[in-house]
């Protein structure tokens, strides 16, 4: 094709697309149905994944969960359970209405079963041996959401080692153990849904917890790169979707503040808010979803203003030395327990 031909038809793609997208916000695009598939949610024993969990049971989807906390996992699966029967209850209650309709329930209520595995998802051979039980003993996963995750509190030339790697393994690393474990039959079936649940400090930085922000800018890096390489491979089937919050209320940044009289317009997010807005995004299939919505601004001077701008305003807002009370915390919480220890 002419050079000039394909730069007009690719202009016009460019700028359908501006219209589609604008299109989505005024016409909120109808969700896809997740009944009876197989979703299995790392870090699901509390925050974001047991969240998660409980969202899609309620759309009665199969869960496997993992977590390295077995009990706080298995009280997600009975919270998952319990959702289960409430449905399986309200179905059995309007079964006789349903058959004097003459329709049928498309997925009994009975068949919806939680499955949990204790998993330390930064360990490659742990996660290629429990990926491979669930296969065995589940099947295939139709909708992975990597979403454990963890922080180590600590300055750089004050965190050992040992914390920066587990924050990188765990952060970023995982991803890819997952995804080799599963994306093989998503490719087969060119269908399935990967979800990567990151930060908005993997679009944009902060003082003080450089190895946090290192491991979730490598995970936005990751999930950018598989979108990329399925589009390539044509496998339109296989949908991604980025989850990029701003501070979540889960106790995990606890102590974590922006200037005083800016905070009242920028608070933590709710978990559940947060996990509401990257489930619409989910399945509706939108490849990202930042929360809140200034967060795509902040992205965007980000890319375009110069550095000293930027550091202007992070001082103005005071987003320089946000995390300066949280790490402060988790020190002296940590002296405490050694206190404690040593009595």
């Amino acid at each position: 094709m002419n050079i000039l031909l394909e730069l007009f038809v690719v202009t016009f793609r460019v700028l359908w697309a501006f219209v589609l997208a604008a299109a989505k916000w005024l016409v909120r695009p109808k969700e896809k149905s997740v009944a009876g598939q197989v979703c299995l949610i790392t870090g699901a024993g509390s925050g974001l994944g047991r969240l998660f969990a409980l969202e899609f049971a309620r759309r009665r989807a199969l869960l496997v969960l993992w977590d390295i906390n077995t009990q706080s996992n298995e009280e997600t699966a009975g919270m998952v359970r319990l959702i289960y029967r409430e449905m399986a209850e309200a179905a059995a209650a309007a079964a006789p209405r349903v058959a004097g309709d003459g329709e049928k329930d498309v997925l009994p209520h009975c068949n919806l079963q939680v499955y949990t595995y204790t998993c330390d998802v930064s360990k490659r051979e742990n996660v290629y041996s429990t990926a491979e039980r669930v296969r065995k003993e589940v099947g295939e996963v139709s909708v992975l959401v990597n979403n454990a995750g963890v922080v180590s509190g600590h300055h750089l030339l004050e965190c050992p080692d040992e914390l920066i790697e587990r924050t990188m393994m765990v952060n970023c690393h995982a991803h890819f153990w997952t995804t080799k474990a599963f994306l093989p039959k998503m490719l087969e079936m060119n269908h399935g849904h990967i979800v990567t649940v990151a930060s908005s400090l993997g679009l944009f930085s902060t003082a003080g917890v450089e190895d946090y922000c290192a491991s979730k800018f490598g995970a936005v890096g990751f999930h950018e790169s598989l979108s990329h390489e399925l589009k390539a491979a044509e496998k339109d089937g296989i949908k991604t979707t980025l989850v990029c919050p701003y501070l979540v209320d889960t106790g995990m940044f606890r102590g974590c503040r922006i200037r005083k009289e800016i905070e009242p317009f920028l608070p933590p997010l709710k978990p559940e808010y947060c996990v509401k807005q990257a489930m619409r995004a989910i399945l509706t299939d939108q490849p990202m979803i930042c929360t809140p919505r200034l967060m795509y601004m902040v992205t965007f001077m980000k890319s375009i203003l110069p550095f000293e701008a930027v550091v202007c305003m992070y001082r103005f807002l005071g987003a320089d030395k946000c995390m300066y009370p949280f790490i402060a915390q988790r020190k002296q919480a940590m002296n405490n327990n050694e206190a404690k220890n040593g009595m």
